[in-house]
């Protein structure tokens, strides 16, 4: 990708081991090296989704800019991954995690690849995605459809996502 030009990408966080709120400042901090214009939703503590037997999430999306292809961003996110502890095993898939970090959006690509996929698949069924997703960008539309992330926010039950709230302020 040309130097001079960016692509805009949103990236989901989430983690539910160890100190959450730092692991999330520790991969911001790490991501403002690496994105420009970089901004973060919310916070939100999450219900587990898929494995039902493991401690709460905390979610949040964050966007920016790279000038990063888009296999040289999940090299750069999987580095990141491990690097703050994540290992990846497929007796942990959807399992307790350090880090979770998931390439949602690049620009308005369109990528179905075994090794990466964007929009990311998963997106249109989590509200711990779509509902920080849409808190940076309210008006995004999903480049596959052409809907609004809103509509498919509206079709999903409520699966436990609430506002992260604590003593203080969540400041990156």
């Amino acid at each position: 990708m040309n130097a001079l030009k960016k692509a805009k990408v949103f990236l989901s966080l989430g983690t539910n081991m160890g100190n959450r709120k730092k692991n999330l400042q520790m991969v911001y901090t790490q991501l403002s090296l690496e994105l420009s214009s970089l901004r973060i939703s919310p916070l939100y503590e999450t219900l587990p989704l898929y494995v039902k037997d493991q401690p709460e999430f905390l979610n949040c999306v964050v966007s920016g800019e790279t000038g990063k292809s888009p296999y040289e961003l999940l090299d750069y996110v999987l580095d990141l991954e491990q690097t703050t502890g994540r290992t990846r095993t497929n007796s942990q898939n959807k399992g307790p995690r350090v880090i979770d970090i998931d390439i949602l959006l690049y620009n308005k690509e369109i990528i179905n690849q075994k090794q990466l996929q964007i929009p990311h698949p998963g997106m249109y069924e989590r509200q711990f995605v779509l509902i920080p997703l849409l808190e940076l960008e309210p008006d995004l539309q999903d480049p596959v459809s052409g809907h609004p992330f809103s509509f498919f926010l509206e079709g999903l039950n409520n699966q436990g996502v609430n506002l992260y709230t604590e003593k203080g302020t969540y400041t990156p």
